[in-house]
């Protein structure tokens, strides 16, 4: 697929937002990819998942790991084109966990996968999870990349789609000068 494709996609499915919002990081911004517009259309997910999948399918890999809850589909979908399991981390008092009886075994190769991310937090949270269980991380997959080049992992990344989408601590805001009202469309809730 090429780029203009993947885009189509995302546009078609009405996956960028428009408004004012807070992202998880605390800074706001005029616009917010919403992966979840794309992942309830099944074959426009798996569409994208294979695409994504094939970034990894040369890589001797054992498990694929998403964290909840935008990763849980994202790594379900890219498991099952490369015919792997797939399991996902939860937060647990803020912090990232296995639960539902998921752990890694010592040794396995790990593609951490995630629908979006911006500073890719939550990505290095379960890496280094990863990590902390034995596993050994092979690459980072990612639907779009929202980080402009500045989320950086000690494996790969790949993403379908970079974006570089403005955005401003809430004390510079113009949205927020203009008094427009602002949401968290996000999973994790900021102070």
């Amino acid at each position: 697929m090429t780029k203009p494709e993947i885009a189509a996609i995302f546009t078609k499915c009405g996956a960028l937002l428009e408004g004012h919002f807070r992202y998880t990081s605390g800074l706001h911004g005029d616009k917010y990819m919403q992966c979840a517009q794309v992942q309830k259309y099944p074959a426009e997910n798996e569409k994208l998942c294979q695409e994504l999948a094939e970034n990894f399918r040369m890589l001797e890999l054992d498990l694929v790991v998403g964290p909840a809850v935008g990763g849980i589909l994202t790594a379900y979908e890219v498991a099952r084109q490369l015919g792997l399991p797939a399991i996902w981390t939860e937060r647990e008092n803020g912090q990232m966990k296995f639960r539902r009886g998921f752990s890694i075994e010592p040794g396995l190769r790990v593609l951490v996968v995630e629908d979006v991310i911006t500073t890719g937090g939550s990505v290095q949270e379960v890496l280094e999870l990863v990590k902390a269980q034995g596993g050994i991380p092979v690459a980072v997959g990612v639907m779009v990349d929202r980080s402009g080049g500045k989320a950086q992992y000690d494996v790969p990344l790949a993403s379908l789609l970079q974006l570089s989408l403005p955005n401003y601590p809430p004390e510079q805001c113009p949205l927020c000068q203009q008094g427009v009202p602002i949401v968290k469309p996000g999973s994790r809730q900021v102070q």
